[in-house]
This record gives structure tokens, C-alpha cells and sequence, in this order.
């Protein structure tokens, strides 16, 4: 055999590649088809036996332009629901009243409210595990969370309606 060619001695005589793959298609087709009608009554068989899936759950709708704010708003509402609660501030029971009323009005969809209250509980958790009595730091962080909780409501309410 030459260098370059492909070829097999079948019987004395070489056949080339090209030859050997011409014979292949019609020896596999017959094969497959035969394969195909045997399975079919099979298949068929099998399809009235299966359950009819349900339709998958209705897609997640794309998040608003203020939940990245509205989020921070939610940690912010959970760590003043910790603090104010701490200090025994007279508002101290509103906190959880605002963060329901956020995922009343804005939890729409069951992976959106665990979103929001995620966020919520971050906030209580992050004080809860620093303070255990109120201190000055205490008072001035739940300051700085209602001057900051105020801005970003404002704005959401500004920019987005509401």
C-alpha cells in the first residue's frame, strides 16, 4: 500500500476507505429502521401508563428597578425591629408592623417574600448577636438606621411612585 492511501486487503484485493464506507449506511439503516419498528409498539405501549406531568410553575416575573433599596430597606427594618425593641423605645412595636405591611404590599411572589424577609432577618440577627443591653452605640446605630431607612424610602417613593 501507498503512503497517503487507506485501504484494507479484504480477500486478496484492497478496497478503499470510500468503498468500505458506502457499504455501511446500507447495512445500518435496515438495522435501525428494524430497531425502530420493534420499539414502537413498545413506546406506544408505555405512553398511556405514564402520569401527565404538571406544567412547570409560572416563571419568576424580573425583579422591580427599586428591589436592591427595597432590600437594604427590609435589613434596615429588621435591625431597627431589634434595636428599638433593646432600648424600649415607644415605637418599638411598629418595626414588625412596617415590615409586614413592605411584604404585603410588595411580596407578590413566595420567592420574592422569602427575599425580603431574608433580608429583614439579617438585620435583626446581625444586632441581636452583637447587643445584649442597650447601649449609647445601640442608640446612635438605630439613629442612623431611621435617618438612612427615611432616605431610601423617600427616594423609592420618589423615583418609582408609591
Amino acid at each position: 500500500m501507498r503512503r497517503g492511501e487507506w485501504g484494507v486487503r479484504a480477500g486478496g484485493a484492497r478496497l478503499r476507505l470510500a468503498a468500505l464506507l458506502a457499504l455501511v449506511p446500507l447495512t445500518l439503516v435496515p438495522l435501525a429502521e428494524a430497531t425502530a419498528q420493534r420499539s414502537a409498539p413498545a413506546r406506544a405501549a408505555t405512553k398511556p401508563q405514564e402520569k401527565e406531568k404538571e406544567p412547570p410553575p409560572p416563571a419568576e416575573p424580573p425583579p422591580a428597578p427599586y428591589d436592591r433599596d427595597l432590600l437594604r430597606l427590609s435589613e434596615i427594618v429588621g435591625a431597627l425591629a431589634f434595636l428599638r425593641n433593646l432600648c424600649t423605645a415607644p415605637d418599638a412595636a411598629e418595626w414588625p408592623a412596617r415590615m409586614k405591611a413592605i411584604l404585603d404590599t410588595e411580596g407578590v411572589t413566595q420567592s420574592r417574600r422569602d427575599r425580603l424577609a431574608g433580608a429583614y432577618n439579617r438585620g435583626f440577627r446581625g444586632y441581636s448577636l452583637t447587643y445584649r443591653v442597650c447601649t449609647p452605640a445601640a442608640g446612635e446605630a438605630a439613629r442612623r438606621y431611621i435617618a438612612e431607612g427615611e432616605r431610601l424610602s423617600h427616594a423609592i417613593a420618589g423615583r418609582f411612585g408609591g
